[in-house]
C-alpha cells in the first residue's frame, strides 16, 4: 500500500479531498505535524464494508470470569443489608 504524506495543516483545508483519494485510490495517508507523523488515515478493509461494527466485532471477545459469577456483591444492594 503505497503512502503520502499530508501536513495536519493542509489536511484541514482538503480534508475532504484527501478522504475521497484513500476511499477511492485505497491509498494511506500519514497525517504530520512539525515532520512527525501524528496519524494515519487508511482505507478500510473491504471485506468490512457494509457490516455492521458490533458484528465485525463478533468471535473477538473473552470471557474472564465464570459465566455464573455476578460483577455485584449482595453488600451492593439496600434490600440485602
Amino acid at each position: 500500500m503505497t503512502t503520502t504524506a499530508v501536513s495536519v495543516t493542509e489536511f484541514k483545508a482538503h480534508c475532504l479531498d484527501v478522504i475521497r483519494q484513500v476511499e477511492q485510490e485505497g491509498t494511506a495517508v500519514d497525517l504530520t505535524r512539525h515532520g512527525r507523523v501524528v496519524a494515519r488515515l487508511v482505507p478500510t478493509p473491504q471485506g468490512t464494508q457494509g457490516v455492521a461494527p458490533w458484528l465485525r466485532l463478533r468471535g473477538r471477545g473473552q470471557l474472564i470470569g465464570a459465566p455464573e459469577a455476578g460483577v455485584l456483591d449482595n453488600s451492593d444492594f439496600d434490600a440485602l443489608r
